[in-house]
């Protein structure tokens, strides 16, 4: 595979969206209505075992410019090992990992193109996250650091990006725009997440842009998808894109 294929396309190297797949034709449409500043979000606890998830991951990457975004499920600790085999598997442009599940999928994967983000958490204090996001920490006493800590220690584990999650939409926007400005200063990704929809959107965006941050993922999924169908709707994301080109230029 091309090393530009393993790596996420992000509009005026900015801003790439992050929505879910509902079949292979949702994903095409998807990546179509975003011009392909999109990775596609396929979620691992979505299927029965490694196997059939490489099989099934590895037909959408042949169809998008293998812009997929191996998932865990709503933040899941317990899909981090599989997620890991999964990427190790299909080298995806995007790996989503609970914190302490950063360090394996860099090692796993085994190369520095495809973008891993780490989860942090909201913890009602401006400034401070919670890390303790693994499938044993999390069931601990928080374990809760200042922003800058957490990146660094992102960083020392290969991460690229830090998935804040959940936020809510903007109910911990002071801590969020704190998030951000760390992501600015030390030079890290970031990835909002959670309750982000085409209301909200705009001004979740332009928080982390004004802060300066050199690349945002954002994450939108449930507010755009069809319920009827489970598919993400295209005019959706090519609303959200249109957000973006507003912001961008």
């Amino acid at each position: 595979m091309k090393l530009s294929q393993l790596s996420p396309n992000f509009y005026r190297d900015r801003v790439c969206l992050n929505v879910l797949g509902g079949t292979k034709q949702n994903a095409v449409d998807i990546y179509q209505a975003a011009e392909g500043a999109v990775v596609v979000g396929l979620l691992s606890k979505n299927y029965p075992d490694v196997a059939s998830a490489v099989e099934d991951m590895q037909a959408y990457a042949k169809l998008i410019e293998n812009a997929i975004s191996v998932g865990l499920g709503a933040g899941d600790p317990r899909q981090s090992a599989m997620v890991n085999e999964i990427s190790r598997q299909i080298q995806p442009q995007h790996i989503n990992q609970v914190f302490t599940g950063v360090g394996p999928a860099r090692a796993l994967v085994g190369q520095d193109n495809t973008v891993v983000n780490g989860l942090i958490s909201p913890t009602g204090q401006v400034g401070m996250v919670k890390i303790s996001t693994g499938s044993l920490s999390s069931q601990q006493a928080d374990g809760i650091v200042p922003v800058a800590t957490a990146i660094a220690m992102l960083k020392d584990m290969g991460g690229n990006s830090v998935k804040y999650f959940s936020m809510d939409g903007l109910k911990y926007r002071d801590e969020y725009i704190a998030v951000a400005q760390a992501c600015a200063a030390h030079d890290f990704w970031l990835e909002p997440t959670g309750g982000i929809d085409l209301q909200n959107f705009e001004e979740i965006l332009g928080i982390a842009l004004d802060a300066g941050v050199t690349k945002i993922i954002p994450h939108i999924y449930s507010s755009i998808i069809d319920k009827a169908s489970g598919n993400t709707r295209p005019e959706d994301v090519a609303t959200l894109l249109a957000m973006v080109k507003a912001k961008l230029g």
